[in-house]
């Protein structure tokens, strides 16, 4: 019961904080992008902080020491929610892509307009891997790391989705490696569920993947391999 009620808090905590937070970072959208994305990191870490307080939910990482010096693109296993949130603690300054919808969503796409995300038309087929090639090179010359969620859709803990290529396809073309990241948060906060289950999520980063002169093809099959390999190793047993 406690953890049910801990979970119920925090979610409207989450929305209500989406929604203040939103209209704050909008009014962000005159001025640079770092003034809205210092603002966002500010809500990721309370985010955080009361998700640990209220559900005893809290989060180990491996292999920081991983991540290469220069910014790349990252691409990470999507399970849950927590994983859009973390993701401003674990990596550099960082773009991401998502889902042009999203834009669409009042508040919340208003802040998204002020942090200037790669937003694409999953359903525009090779002009979508267009989309995200041309401005995540853009994105990667201003020095920014790219995280992208290959499956494109959270899919359940235990199962895997297809991943698409346009990360290899951006790093190949951008001359970067891709970093593999795997999690269980799945397990811990399921997609659609608002309990959020006690415990410590672990998340591995990988060792980059190099993509020069390779088949994108190739390159993300490796990425799919690692991921659901680590997925596997670190869920927690039943």
């Amino acid at each position: 019961m406690r953890q049910w009620l801990g979970s119920i808090v925090y979610t409207v905590y989450l929305v209500l904080s989406v929604i203040v937070w939103g209209l704050v970072v909008a009014a962000t959208i005159p001025l640079p992008r770092r003034v809205g994305y210092r603002l966002c990191r500010y809500w990721a870490n309370a985010a955080i902080f009361l998700l640990k307080l209220l559900c005893g939910l809290d989060y180990a990482v491996e292999g920081r020491e991983r991540l290469p010096k220069r910014n790349a693109v990252v691409l990470v296993k999507h399970s849950s929610t927590w994983e859009a949130i973390v993701q401003w603690k674990i990596f550099p300054t960082q773009t991401w892509v998502i889902k042009r919808e999203l834009m669409w969503v009042p508040i919340l796409g208003w802040a998204l307009r002020a942090l200037r995300p790669i937003a694409i038309n999953r359903s525009a087929g090779r002009s979508a891997v267009q989309q995200v090639i041309e401005q995540g090179k853009r994105c990667l010359a201003d020095g920014l790391w790219v995280v992208i969620f290959p499956e494109g859709t959270r899919v359940p803990a235990g199962r895997s989705g297809r991943y698409g290529i346009s990360g290899a396809l951006l790093a190949s073309e951008a001359g970067t490696p891709v970093v593999p990241v795997a999690h269980n948060a799945g397990d811990y906060w399921p997609r659609r569920s608002w309990l959020k289950r006690a415990g410590t999520i672990k998340v591995v980063i990988g060792d980059p993947i190099p993509t020069a002169g390779r088949e994108p093809r190739e390159v993300t099959e490796e990425v799919r391999e690692w991921i659901e390999k680590t997925l596997a190793e670190i869920r927690p047993a039943p």
